[in-house]
């Protein structure tokens, strides 16, 4: 009883060691983003994304940070959507991954998780992937 009790524990701490997640970072300008993708199972993921901005011209900064459940929604490409505490709206990451990055689009709601100059989108830019 005792060493199946043992085993079982080892193969869920094992199984949750060896979840994939993978690191992302982009400096560009007065802002730096960070995206964390971790794999659970099958088409499930957990994101974190952040963006850090500071303007010493401006006198201006915001640090704001999502996370949630992502699923994918098709060949390198995950979309997760995290609903308003505050208002009727969520939050969509549409996340596009390459072997070296991965890009960053927002929705128009998300300015309800942002101050103003905040955005986690990404645009034409690329999150270089940390190895």
């Amino acid at each position: 009883m005792k060493k199946s009790l043992f085993l079982t524990i080892t193969m869920l701490i094992s199984g949750n060691v060896s979840a994939a997640t993978d690191h992302y970072v982009l400096r560009e300008g007065d802002y730096v983003r960070h995206l964390k993708v971790s794999k659970i199972i099958d088409d499930d993921y957990t994101i974190t994304a952040d963006v850090d901005f500071e303007s010493a011209a401006d006198k201006a900064h915001c640090s704001e940070t999502i996370s949630g459940k992502a699923k994918s929604t098709g060949e390198n490409e995950l979309a997760m959507k995290k609903h308003s505490e505050s208002e009727a709206s969520f939050c969509e990451l549409k996340i596009k991954l390459s072997p070296n990055g991965a890009k960053i689009e927002e929705s128009k709601d998300c300015d309800t998780f942002t101050a103003k100059q905040c955005h986690f989108s990404s645009g034409d830019k690329e999150l270089v992937k940390i190895k």
